[in-house]
């Protein structure tokens, strides 16, 4: 991975209550950092919801940095990607990219679902 030296690709088979709550840590940490045109108010709403969905999901994928904790996630469902949260600290260095087509290659992913307002232009 360009720039995760160390970083380990994780397929999820046990959600355990501890790796829920790990990943939704990343969910808000990443969706604080990215979602600017969400309220608190509408953050602590919605992560009332992550949870099931991430218990629910048939891939769960995880990267670990050196020391075994996640760092990031996603989640894909036929064929679509449902869900890609990335720390702060390790945006921007290809570990998104890596997850992708770590997706596409493995889940077939052909689609992904995104809210139109969570788009960045450069």
């Amino acid at each position: 991975m360009n720039g995760n030296k160390g970083m380990r690709i994780v397929e999820i088979k046990e959600k355990t209550p501890i790796l829920i709550q790990k990943l939704l840590n990343i969910w808000e940490e990443s969706v604080k950092a990215t979602h600017l045109f969400l309220s608190d108010y509408e953050i602590k709403n919605i992560k009332q919801y992550v949870p099931h969905a991430l218990s629910e999901i048939s891939h769960l994928v995880i990267a670990e940095d050196e020391n075994g904790c996640p760092v990031a996630f996603m989640g894909a469902e036929n064929e679509t990607l449902e869900m890609l949260f990335i720390t702060p600290e390790e945006r921007g260095k290809g570990l998104g990219k890596t997850l992708i087509w770590y997706g596409i290659k493995n889940y077939n992913i052909r689609k992904l679902v995104a809210n139109k307002r969570n788009f960045v232009i450069v």
